[in-house]
């Protein structure tokens, strides 16, 4: 019976589906406020996955800036303001980075700013 168990791929837990794209983000920390920058792996409609230096810890709350692309959108690229909530950290050894999982709670569109 265990054999069989462990034979078996692992259940998926994500609702929505991942899209593999590499963005940069802009990070603030909602307890400290500390401002940091990223850049995203994957991300979906309801989570991010993203890579990051700063100092942040599971279950903690953020704000994320970044600008969706046409993949996640179905149109034209959008900045967005997410609030989300760290739900895994993936420390890395080398390069001092770590990547965060985090599950977005609510995400604004922002209005684009002309040049």
């Amino acid at each position: 019976m265990l054999r069989l168990l462990m034979g078996r791929p692992p259940t998926e837990r994500r609702r929505r589906k991942r899209v593999p794209v590499q963005v940069p983000v802009s990070i603030r920390t909602g307890s400290a406020g500390e401002e940091a920058s990223g850049y995203t792996r994957d991300l979906s409609e309801g989570g991010i996955f993203l890579y990051t230096t700063s100092q942040v810890a599971e279950g903690s709350e953020l704000e994320i800036v970044l600008v969706l692309p046409s993949e996640i959108t179905q149109g034209e690229k959008r900045w967005v303001c997410c609030q989300a909530s760290i739900v895994r950290i993936e420390e890395e050894p080398e390069g001092g980075r770590r990547g965060v999982a985090a599950d977005i709670q609510r995400m604004e569109f922002m209005p684009e700013i002309p040049r």
